[in-house]
């Protein structure tokens, strides 16, 4: 047993340093260095009422914690219509850091992700043939962070052959037929929609008889998630300034026999679980729902689910100033390293379009609560 336990334990450090990455380079050591609120640009003119908003639904989960108590009670409580007392109360309850790389710098990578919507149906069609899978039975799970407390929140996902356990199928496989038939929750009209929707985590699909299915993240088949813009680039076939979403759809659409050799590039699988009809935006890692322009995934090695963070950046595709108060509410398989961020901007088009080309540089203060410092945060991490 103790040499099987070992035997885990290095895969599983294995697939964690594969799916997750080792933090190295700039992002190797974070720093966060205590900052005051006048550093935080604009801070007195951002509006803080969906902030607020985004606060209260962390703290559905976050309230039974000895830090969050106060805070949540009384942002319950607060009036979202006074600009100064919304200001107050972050100002009282929390203590701005700014993050920073491990060299110092203070910049990082800001994309958006979004709820998309789909058109599907029950039943597999001519039209409908591309299938959304939930959780396959044979996906196995090991977690050894009771026996390595180290490990806590890293997981070994693989399948078993004979007496061994070894990967799971990854995307080429899964869409060659290695995914069981009935365990297909729906059947989409578009490849290269099914795909983004595995990107963005969670969305929507429209049945023919008009109404709506909601979809949310269920689980993932363990293999590291590879940027099909980055192929793009790397084949010749765009430069980074040209690659968004509408971008990388256009060249399916132009490409259609190299479409699969592309989306196969990334071996990572998403499956999905319906959600609630009641839900009105999507739910994230912090298993609360998304507030749309105001829940952020970040790497939570970093940045414990919860937080708000000040983010200062600007607008997709341009140099116009956006400063908000963010809620760290989401994962994701790309959102690795230390001044990275996510902008959930919500559901539909409109939504799309702006997550679709936002590529931006951003600099991040993360509020603590409390009177909590970083490293007393990072121990639960």
């Amino acid at each position: 047993m103790r040499v099987i336990g070992w035997l885990l334990l290095s895969l599983l450090l294995a697939a964690c340093s594969m799916q997750q990455g080792a933090l190295t380079g700039a992002d190797k050591a974070p720093e966060f260095r205590k900052s005051s609120w006048q550093a935080l640009p604009e801070w007195r003119h951002v509006q803080l009422s969906s902030s607020l908003d985004a606060l209260r639904q962390g703290c559905v989960s976050l309230a039974n914690r000895d830090e969050w108590q106060q805070v949540c009670a009384e942002a319950a409580l607060l009036d979202a219509e006074n600009s100064d007392g919304l200001h107050r109360f972050f100002e009282s309850h929390f203590t701005p850091y700014q993050l920073r790389n491990g060299d110092g710098s203070a910049e990082g990578l800001i994309t958006g992700y979004y709820e998309p919507l789909l058109y599907g149906s029950r039943e597999k069609s001519e039209r409908f043939r591309y299938p959304v899978f939930g959780v396959p039975d044979d996906l196995m799970i090991v977690d050894l962070s009771n026996l390595y407390p180290q490990l806590k929140g890293m997981r070994l996902r693989g399948r078993i052959e004979g007496r061994r356990i070894v990967p799971y199928y990854d995307r080429a496989d899964i869409d060659a037929g290695h995914a069981p038939a009935d365990k297909v929750l729906l059947w989409v009209d578009d490849d290269i929609s099914l795909f983004f929707l595995q990107v963005q985590g969670s969305g929507r699909v429209e049945l023919p008889d008009g109404s709506i299915v909601k979809l949310g993240y269920a689980d993932q088949n363990g293999h590291p998630y590879a940027s099909i813009g980055k192929t793009l680039i790397d084949m010749g076939e765009m430069t980074l300034e040209q690659v968004t979403l509408q971008s990388i759809r256009q060249w399916g659409l132009d490409h259609p026999d190299r479409l699969a050799t592309l989306l196969n590039s990334n071996p990572s699988y998403v499956f999905f679980r319906e959600m609630p009809d009641a839900l009105q935006s999507a739910v994230g890692a912090m298993g609360v729902p998304l507030t749309a322009g105001y829940s952020m995934a970040v790497d939570k090695r970093v940045i414990g689910l919860g937080m708000p963070v000040f983010l200062a950046t600007t607008w997709p595709g341009t140099e116009e100033p956006l400063h908000r108060l963010m809620l760290a509410q989401d994962t994701g398989g790309a959102i690795k390293g230390t001044i990275r961020g996510d902008f959930f901007w919500g559901f539909g088009e409109e939504a799309g379009k702006q997550a679709g080309k936002m590529k931006q540089k951003g600099r991040m203060w993360v509020l603590f609560p409390g009177g909590l410092k970083p490293q007393t945060l990072a121990i639960k991490h």
